[in-house]
């Protein structure tokens, strides 16, 4: 088979591929418990519009356990100022900011131990990201020079973090 008769098998095969139905995986019995229990308690009606929830039981790297857990009627969401999220958002919408979080999550609490990382920027670069983080409420400087994210955002972190990968 020439190189052109190959190419253009592939194309037909990549055509296929990318044509064909990606079939859902099978849902078993109990895959969706937390779920359930969600419409149990607030079920989706002609009356009634359900609720978003997010939970999580999470160890970090540094071996803290978090225990956390919070919802929301669907009517307070879908009809209160989203503009209000914007600073939240914008915080968490810089990768060196990311990498700050991840690194604290991870161990790293002072100033100068960030500063020493890698590709993070200047002494002033860092304290302006801090500074972001720490206004968005995704930091607490527990001490000058030593931060920590809440305990009450370390969930929610992940759960944003969850939220923004692409679904498979």
């Amino acid at each position: 088979m020439d190189l052109e008769e190959r190419v253009a098998a592939l194309e037909r095969r990549m055509a296929e591929l990318e044509s064909a139905e990606q079939a859902a995986p099978a849902v078993g019995e109990g895959d969706f418990w937390a779920l359930d229990a969600l419409k149990a308690r607030h079920p989706v009606t002609d009356d009634a519009d359900g609720a978003v929830l997010f939970t999580g039981a999470v160890r970090v790297p540094t071996g803290h356990r978090y225990e956390w857990q919070y919802g929301l009627l669907t009517e307070s969401v879908v009809e209160g100022d989203w503009s209000d999220a914007a600073e939240s958002f914008a915080a968490l919408g810089n990768p060196v900011r990311l990498r700050l979080l991840k690194e604290i999550l991870g161990g790293l609490r002072t100033a100068a131990e960030l500063a020493a990382l890698e590709d993070i920027g200047t002494t002033g670069q860092i304290y302006h990201h801090l500074r972001q983080l720490t206004g968005a409420g995704w930091l607490h400087s527990a001490e000058r020079g030593r931060y920590e994210v809440p305990a009450g955002r370390v969930v929610p972190l992940l759960v944003v973090l969850t939220a923004a990968r692409p679904v498979t």
